[in-house]
């Protein structure tokens, strides 16, 4: 049935005249063969309707858009909730949060860190998708709910429809690795060894998992901040912590993964941004050392650190263990020229540690991650 045919039964049904304006959505529209020609024709027969389209295959979404609907279509990503968008949804955000204004930038404290950092916790688990913040139901069954929707919708059907996999299994199975694995380090040879395929299809699927927006990469620099020629290491982050709580298990504190976790939860929140493309991790050897930071901030123009800091869940970092820092410490070091601010998460403390002459800024993790969300999401520097 082409588009415009649900549209005449309307009018006939309901005897509305369009002239008078309307709003019409299509969902799942990438089922649809050629929707971008049957929506081209209904723009242009239609002046006084808006027509908004939605669907999963975002990537296949956009170039068609780009294809056939200049002038006509208007693109919106909208990645998972941040975690200030998680805390409204939940009526929590003027509860816990105070807004401080230091110009140009919106800075942020918490009132009460404990049931924050709980809430940080709902969030990894559940928090990046609407119906599951919104449906309790939802949320005391997340594998069954969101682990069907991601494995069964996305994986299993869209993905191979439209990009013509052959293996599902095989790409099934490397992406519950990479969501196991989430803020690891991993190589396309590596990757190759473990699973039997070869770089060239591992670097397709790959690409298809980005696509769909359900994985990012992030790039490895040297102290200096310049990549590398030959990119054989990278790190992949799932777009939502969520989706590993519902391939696996919920994570609780104390678990092991809840590190990587709140990682790749402060690195969702970038995705709101276009700065997510400037952003690195560094890692280097010095001596017999190999050091490595979390977060690096790339000037795009000079190619040089803007920032830099470590995803930490403790506070032993921002006492005694400070010193273990060391990646920090000597980035830092190495650009004392511009000078190059640094910090280091925590659980619970705000506070600041000098290590040989460098400044390192402590503050939480749930705090910090909530900042960054709330300010790129409003167009703010982070």
């Amino acid at each position: 049935m082409p588009l415009d045919r649900p549209l005449t039964l309307f009018e006939e049904q309901t005897r509305h005249d369009p002239a008078g304006g309307r709003i019409v959505i299509f969902d799942e529209i990438q089922h649809l063969k050629d929707w971008e020609i049957h929506l081209k024709v209904l723009t242009d027969r239609h002046p006084n309707t808006r027509f908004i389209v939605s669907g999963s295959a975002a990537a296949a979404l956009r170039l068609k858009s780009h294809e056939s609907g200049a002038g006509r279509f208007t693109d919106f990503f909208l990645p998972p909730l941040t975690f200030a968008e998680f805390l409204a949804f939940r009526n929590l955000e003027d509860a816990l949060i105070v807004t401080t204004r230091h110009a140009p930038a919106v800075r942020y404290v918490v009132h009460d860190i404990q049931r924050l950092n709980e809430e940080f916790i709902n969030y990894l688990n559940f928090g990046g998708y609407p119906e599951a913040v919104l449906n309790e139901s939802v949320q005391t069954d997340v594998q069954r709910f969101l682990g069907r929707d991601i494995i069964d919708k996305v994986l299993l059907r869209d993905l191979p429809s439209l990009y013509g996999i052959r293996d599902i299994q095989e790409l099934n199975r490397l992406f519950t690795s990479i969501a196991y694995n989430s803020g690891q380090e991993i190589s396309l040879d590596g990757l190759a060894q473990n699973s039997g395929a070869t770089k060239t299809t591992i670097n397709r699927y790959l690409e298809y998992l980005e696509a769909a927006f359900l994985i990012v990469r992030v790039y490895r620099v040297d102290d200096t901040g310049k990549s590398f020629q030959r990119m054989r290491n990278f790190k992949v982050y799932l777009t939502s912590p969520s989706m590993r709580s519902a391939l696996f298990a919920p994570v609780h504190d104390g678990d092991e993964p809840m590190r990587a976790m709140a990682e790749t939860a402060i690195f969702s929140q970038w995705l709101h941004s276009d700065l997510m493309r400037y952003i690195r991790y560094a890692r280097w050897k010095q001596g017999r050392a190999d050091l490595e930071v979390d977060l690096v901030g790339i000037d795009a123009a000079r190619f040089k650190p803007l920032w830099a800091y470590e995803i930490k869940w403790s506070d032993r970092y921002a006492g005694d263990r400070s010193t273990e820092l060391r990646g920090l410490v000597e980035l830092a070091k190495k650009h004392a020229d511009i000078p190059l601010p640094v910090g280091a998460t925590t659980k619970t403390l705000t506070r600041v540690t000098e290590v040989d002459g460098v400044e390192i800024k402590h503050f939480p993790c749930a705090l910090h991650c909530y900042q960054v969300g709330k300010n790129v999401a409003e167009g703010r520097a982070p």
